[in-house]
Formats: structure tokens, C-alpha cells, sequence
């Protein structure tokens, strides 16, 4: 198992504006420029599905684990003998709101999606999280 997180508190955005911007995945390519596009048939809850076209890269069919409104959600990719696993989590503290974004890779086949995949995503979480809190701030 291969594990990365990313964390940051900021005061510009609310755990409800955030969430807006996450539950709504059609308009996910308005604001991550690392995808052509994302659709989701139906409503944000666990158990659907959206399918997410990276630039450059195929169709991904994406599950949502869990769902907690405005709190935290799961999502699992999966790949050939691995499964790569994106979690956000949406805390209130003194300090602001703090967002966190784990990725964890399982599966037998893990070192190679680790390398294909997950470790381009991590490296781009805090530029990514950056333009996730901008977007979500005109909410």
C-alpha cells in the first residue's frame, strides 16, 4: 500500500462553498485544468459513478465510497490488480477551514499506478488545492 496526503487551512472558502464545487462534477473541467472532462449521471451519493477523462489520458469510471455532505468524501479509480483511492476531508477549525486530500493505492500492481498515476496527482495537490479554493470562492 502506497499512502500520500496534502493538507491546508485557509479562510477564503466555507466547507459549503468547497463542497458546491466537488458535488458538482459536470463543471469539474471549469476549474482543474489537469481534465477534459467529468460527467456524473444522477446525484452526488455514494454508490455512482462519474466518468473522468484526464488531458491526454482514457475514459476513468470513478465510484463514490462515501459521501458525508460538506464533510468528507471517498472515491475509488480502478486499474488492472490495483485500486487507487482519493479522499477529501472538510474540517471547521479556529484557523479556517481545513481541507485534506489523501490518496492511497492497493493491489498487487500498485508500485506501477503509483508511478503511472497517483504520484502526478499528488505533486499537483497544492497548486491543484489552490485553484479547488479560488473556484470555490466566487460560490
Amino acid at each position: 500500500m502506497w499512502s500520500r496526503s496534502y493538507s491546508i487551512t485557509t479562510k477564503e472558502v466555507t466547507k459549503e462553498q468547497i463542497w458546491k464545487l466537488f458535488a458538482d462534477v459536470n463543471n469539474w473541467h471549469t476549474w482543474d485544468k489537469g481534465i477534459e472532462y467529468a460527467v456524473l449521471k444522477g446525484i452526488f451519493e455514494k454508490g455512482n459513478y462519474f466518468t473522468l477523462r484526464p488531458k491526454g489520458g482514457p475514459n476513468v469510471k470513478v465510484e463514490l465510497l462515501e459521501v458525508i455532505e460538506n464533510t468528507r468524501f471517498l472515491d475509488v479509480t480502478k486499474f488492472p490488480l490495483a485500486k487507487m483511492y482519493d479522499e477529501h476531508i472538510f474540517e471547521e477549525t479556529e484557523d479556517g477551514l481545513k481541507i485534506t486530500n489523501i490518496i492511497t493505492v492497493k493491489g498487487l500492481l500498485s508500485f506501477l499506478w503509483v508511478k503511472l498515476v497517483a504520484k502526478k496527482i499528488v505533486d499537483s495537490l497544492p497548486l491543484d488545492v489552490q485553484e479547488q479554493i479560488k473556484a470555490a470562492s466566487k460560490l
